[in-house]
């Protein structure tokens, strides 16, 4: 299970680095978007400086996963952004949720599986 865990922790390291620098750099395709509202507020945060702070934290708990320093920290900076991946392909995009999806599922079993590090804080 230990190393299911390292791959899954590692794995999810690495989409979040490549997607937060490709939020910089762009060298990934543009996301086409079944609906065009989805495509109008995405192209509105994208424009703005908020999904450059999101590009930073995903940037920052992705470096944290990969090389296993403050894995319980990397985790709960990225539960909003993944919860927010999920609402945002619910309310307007559910037929790219996959990606998103697989980002959530994997924060959330990582979460779990490090659970006795937040318990304090509930």
């Amino acid at each position: 299970m230990n190393k299911l865990i390292l791959i899954l922790r590692i794995l999810l390291g690495a989409i979040l680095v490549i997607f937060g620098l490709n939020k910089f750099i762009g060298f990934l395709p543009a996301i086409e978007f079944a609906n065009p509202e989805a495509g109008i507020l995405f192209g509105a945060l994208a424009g703005s400086y908020i999904m450059k702070t999101v590009a930073l934290v995903e940037i920052i708990a992705g470096l944290l996963l990969i090389i296993n320093k403050a894995v319980p920290f990397a985790l709960v900076i990225l539960a909003p952004i993944s919860v927010n991946i999920i609402v945002f392909h619910i309310t307007l995009d559910p037929v790219g949720i996959g990606p998103g999806a697989f980002v959530f599922l994997l924060n959330a079993f990582l979460i779990f599986k490090n659970w006795d590090n937040y318990k304090s804080l509930f």
